[in-house]
């Protein structure tokens, strides 16, 4: 098995003991990420909308790193501090994905790196809308 690993400046920069994303003949495997701006390693925290987008820019730019684009995930994760905010998931999610659809789960939890209020990660096949 022959792991790529994908990195790049259009997205955070990987704080700790792992790697952007991690890519397996076609399959890319995306670890966690928070709205952290990837020019100043901020977290964007005006607001959970704010936070949302930044989140998905991020998954962009990995999946774009990777030679794919965000609507070729499959499997979508996200962790909420506060699951009330789904609806607000739902509508920004609308403006990145066209159907079909990834895969999703929706996770309530404590708390997340550096006071983040959503975590994102997934598996994405590269060229999988074209299925």
């Amino acid at each position: 098995m022959t792991k790529t690993i994908i990195n790049t400046e259009q997205a955070p920069a990987a704080i700790g003991t792992y790697s952007q994303a991690v890519k397996v003949q076609d399959t890319v495997y995306f670890s966690g990420q928070i709205p952290l701006d990837p020019v100043s390693m901020e977290l964007k925290n005006s607001s959970i909308e704010e936070q949302i987008h930044q989140v998905f820019k991020n998954l962009t730019a990995v999946a774009n790193a990777a030679g794919g684009e965000l609507n070729d995930m499959v499997k979508l994760n996200i962790f909420l501090t506060d699951l009330s905010c789904f609806a607000t998931v739902n509508e920004i999610m609308a403006e990145y994905f066209q159907a079909p659809y990834p895969a999703r789960a929706a996770i309530g939890v404590k708390e997340l790196p550096k006071g983040a209020n959503v975590e994102m990660d997934g598996i994405l096949v590269i060229n999988s809308s074209a299925s």
